[in-house]
This record gives structure tokens, sequence and C-alpha cells, in this order.
């Protein structure tokens, strides 16, 4: 038999104690307490992520739910004891009748006389005492502590894992969007100190009013997508406090930023075994657990076998005078009981036969989850190759745009230009930088699959 180590408990009862006191925290924060800023970068937010986010949080409950069955389980091998005791008051004892010629020859047959075998008063106290000497289902159970100890655990880690996906991409999506909105607030500004200049310049007669009407839709469309921007930031950082387990009114601050030089970064693969994902982990833990089903109604055959003791004592009278000193009858006894089947209608061997189809089918999701690992990687390395010299080449594009944009304005101011020429140059300029910030966004979320396809994470 294998118990858990006395540091593996400790470590238990500390994470449900330290679980505790952050629930009772939480509970007693009222809604409209205000709370104190914070700044995290994406590591600090997948961090706090893990402590607070509901799902880790539950995925931990369900381990240290799981380390008290294992404690229950290693209970049913140790003797287990029981206590009874019991009275009772006969008012009218019941009687029965009885042929008196049998205890006397000069009765005549046939003689009846009621007769009561029983007392008005009657006390018992008893203790039994019960060991499994052998079980083949308790045998079993104890064998398969660690395997499910094991499953639980990586229940956990594949929650974290899932939180940290979902963190990392809300923490990116924001940063993506705030950087388009900055980048868009300095092109609102120039624009709008242009249109200040040409309204000057119509009124002294330089220009046509169609160059200022057409400054002024610019103006306008870019103010509806800094408003649109605006709001994909607010709900996107809304989003990322949810994903992180974050009362909303938190101020929260992102210290972190996107840049082409980061993602390129990514982690090198060297070496990988599928033991590297969870999934595949998860998979292996939930095949041993059916392995010991199919252990446990194989060894449903065999005998159990188990001691048992029996000790009280009694008292009975016709008078209630138990507090005085009278005779109590004690009596002990004890043996072994084996019990086996002899026959069950077969169900036994048609549990054996489903829990070895279970086996055999989880097997053949191991195969296919190999095959969708293997694809999987694939797909996340050529999506962040292909990404990456995306998001190059739309940042060259968008620099090649700025420079164009900002010559126009030039030639523009210098009296060479045209408002159409501007507008073009204004128009190619957000093309650009939208298919840039699309490219950083699809880029960074790449990556964190790539890392996560090959258990990186």
């Amino acid at each position: 038999m294998t118990f858990m180590q006395p540091n593996q408990k400790r470590t238990g009862w500390i994470g449900a104690l330290l679980l505790l006191i952050f629930h009772t925290g939480m509970a007693q924060s009222p809604a409209n307490t205000p709370l104190a800023p914070m700044s995290l970068s994406a590591k600090e937010a997948v961090n706090y992520a893990l402590a607070n986010q509901a799902t880790v949080r539950n995925a931990r409950l369900d381990e240290l739910i799981q380390l008290a069955k294992n404690k229950e389980v290693s209970g049913m091998a140790l003797p287990q004891l029981s206590g009874a005791g019991s009275f009772q008051h006969n008012p009218i004892v019941q009687k029965q009748l009885i042929d008196a010629s049998n205890f006397s020859d000069t009765v005549p047959k046939g003689t009846l006389v009621p007769f009561s075998f029983g007392l008005k008063f009657n006390v018992l106290g008893e203790v039994k005492f019960n060991q499994v000497l052998f079980d083949p289902s308790v045998l079993v159970a104890l064998q398969a502590r660690k395997t499910l100890e094991e499953l639980s655990h990586r229940g956990v880690q594949k929650a974290e894992i899932d939180v940290k996906v979902n963190v990392y991409k809300a923490y990116y999506n924001v940063l993506s969007a705030r950087k388009a909105l900055s980048i868009l607030k300095g092109n609102l500004a120039t624009l709008e100190k242009l249109l200040g200049e040409t309204r000057e310049t119509y009124k002294n007669g330089l220009v046509e009013k169609l160059d200022v009407d057409r400054l002024v839709v610019q103006v306008t469309n870019l103010r509806t997508e800094e408003t649109r921007l605006q709001n994909l930031s607010e709900v996107g950082l809304a989003a990322l406090k949810y994903s992180m387990g974050m009362p909303m009114r938190t101020e929260l601050t992102l210290t972190d930023t996107l840049s082409t030089a980061e993602i390129k970064s990514a982690v090198a693969v060297e070496n990988f075994d599928y033991t590297q994902r969870i999934e595949y982990q998860l998979l292996q833990s939930q095949k041993a657990a059916y392995e010991y089903d199919l252990k446990r109604y194989k060894y449903n055959a065999l005998p159990v076998l188990s001691l048992f003791g029996t000790g009280g004592v009694s008292r009975a009278s016709d008078v209630f005078n138990y507090f005085d000193k009278q005779t109590w009858y004690g009596y002990v006894g004890y043996g072994v009981n084996l019990s086996f089947n002899i026959f069950s209608g077969f169900q036994r061997r048609r549990k054996v036969d489903q829990a070895f189809l279970q086996v055999k089918k989880t097997e053949i999701t191991i195969e296919d989850t190999r095959l969708g690992i293997d694809l999987e990687q694939t797909q996340s390395t050529s999506n962040l190759r292909n990404n990456i010299v995306a998001l190059e080449a739309q940042e060259s594009n968008m620099q090649l745009a700025q420079e164009v944009y900002n010559t126009t304005q030039i030639k523009y101011r210098e009296g060479v230009g045209s408002s159409l020429e501007m507008s073009n140059a204004e128009n190619d300029l957000l093309t650009a930088q939208n298919n840039y910030f699309t490219a950083l966004y699809n880029a960074s979320v790449s990556k964190i699959d790539y890392l996560k396809a090959y258990g990186k994470l």
C-alpha cells in the first residue's frame, strides 16, 4: 500500500486554508469599496489570474476534494468500531401458549398454559469491531489513489494553461487597440492642425472650399475611428479583467508593449515529447484510472475476508431498579467472515468487458490526440512564421505610407500639391496602419498558439 507523505498532506491542507482565507477576504470586501490601482505586465497578469480566476480556483478545490476522498479510501483499510445501546420497556409482556404436559407427567395432554418469555425492562449495550483482511475493491482503491491524485492535479494544470492562453490574448488585444489609438490620435492632431491652416488659407482666397470640405470629411472619419478604437480598448480591458478574475472597478494599467522584435523572440523547441502537452498527460492518467476499474471488476471474483468481534452487556428485570447493584450479564464473540460470489448472472463478466472496451477507447483517443498535436504544431508553426513575415512587411509598408503622407503634406502646404492627393495619402496611411495593427495582433496571438502547441505555456 502507498500512502501520502506527510509533507504532501501538509501542503494540501495549507492550500485549503489559503483558499479559505482568500474566499473570506473576498466576502468581506463590499462592492463599493475602492480598490488600489494596479500596474501589471502580461506575465504578472497571468500570475494574478492563476491566483484569482474562478476556473483555476475550482480546479484546485477539486484537487483537494480528491485528496480528501483518498483519505476516505485509506480509512476503509483501518479497523471499524461501532457502538449501540438500547432500552426497552414492555408494560404488557407478550405471552405464548405451551403444552404443560411436556413438563409434567401428571398434567393431562393438551393442557395449555400461557407463559411469558420476556421481562418488562431490558437494557443492552454493545460494541462491534470489524477489520477487513482481504477485499479486492478496497485493495484496488488503495492502489488507484496516486493515479487519481495525478488526474486531479493535471486538471489543475489544464485549467491554468487555458487561463494563460486567454489572459495573454486578451492582454495583447488591449495593447494592439491602444497602440492603434495612440497613432490615430497623432494623425488626428496633425490633420486638425492642417485643417485649421487650410481654413485660414481659404479665407485669404488661396484655396477652394472643396479643399476644406475634404479635410473636414477626413477629420470626421478619424474621429469616428477614434471612438471605435476607444470603445474596443475599454471592452477589451473589461474582458481582460474578467479573464483574470479581477473586479471591474479596479483601475488597471498595462505596462508591456507590443513590438515586432518581442513577437519574433519565440521559444525554440527542441526534443519535443507528447508528454509535454497537458492534454496528453490527462488522457494517460484517465487511461490508468480505467485500467484500475478493469482490475477492480476482475478482482470481484475473489472472496472477501474480514475479522469481526462483538462485546456487550445486558440486563432484564420485572422492576425498574437499574440503579441498584444488580448483576449485569456480559458477552463476547469474535470470528472470521468469508464471502464470495458463486454465480451473479454473468454481470461481473459484462462489467469486465465494458471496462476493457473503455480502456481501448481511451487508447484510440490518445492516438488521435497525437495526430491532433502534430496538426496543431504544424499549423501554429506555419501561422507564426507567416504572420511574422506579414508583420514585418506591414510595418515597412506603414513607414513608407507615413513618409508619403508627410511628403504630401509638405507639398500641400507649399501649394504644389492638391487636397485630393492629401486625401489619397491619408487613406493609404490609415489602410497601412490598420493592416499593421491587424498583423501585430495576429502575430502575437499566433505566438501564444505556438507556445501552447509545443507545451511551453
